[in-house]
């Protein structure tokens, strides 16, 4: 049975980004990045992907170079007229307007028994935390500080949520951490 996993890098003061939505500082190298084991193996386990609109809309339509080459569901309220670069026998793009439990209904039909890696945004990750869906949270953590931003948890909907670390990787520009969600 898939995993839903919640993935999501930040500033070590919690912010998805700065005050004017900049996410540059989080990704130094992002073809370093790329290139790292972790994601390498996150590529080998993730089967579909849920991106949040913004997301979506930051790649302006085209995943031609996207990490994951997998079924891709774009959570939003309105479907985009534009034209999708990149779609592939394994890398399709489905827009679902129905909700986040349709999305991730959607997306697990299409992983299998591969994992739904959440990606892109701290609104999407908040819907998936609120109804229950996640198993697991991904965190990369970047060695700067933003004082303001959007910040991945909100602190009033994540007072009871329970978390056991699991894993732990170090790399030259940021320390990711894997927590399960306790259920």
């Amino acid at each position: 049975m898939a995993k839903v996993i919640v993935g999501a890098t930040m500033s070590l003061d919690g912010f998805m980004n700065d005050r004017d939505g900049d996410i540059s500082r989080l990704y130094p190298d992002l073809d370093a990045l790329r290139n790292t084991e972790m994601l390498a193996e996150e590529r080998q386990t993730t089967g579909a992907v849920v991106m949040g609109r913004h997301s979506y809309d930051m790649a302006d339509g085209d995943l031609t170079d996207y990490e994951y080459q997998v079924p891709i569901f774009v959570l939003t309220h309105a479907i985009p007229d534009t034209t999708i670069k990149g779609e592939n026998d394994h890398l399709t793009v489905t827009f679902v307007t129905a909700g986040i439990e349709r999305a991730i209904e959607r997306a697990k039909a299409a992983a299998g028994d591969q994992n739904v890696m959440v990606v892109g945004g701290a609104q999407t990750a908040q819907q998936c935390l609120r109804a229950g869906l996640v198993d697991e949270i991904h965190i990369g953590i970047v060695p700067v500080l933003f004082d303001e931003g959007l910040r991945f948890f909100a602190p009033a909907d994540n007072e009871r949520l329970k978390l056991e670390k699991t894993r732990v990787f170090e790399s030259p520009t940021r320390t990711d951490l894997w927590f399960r969600v306790v259920k």
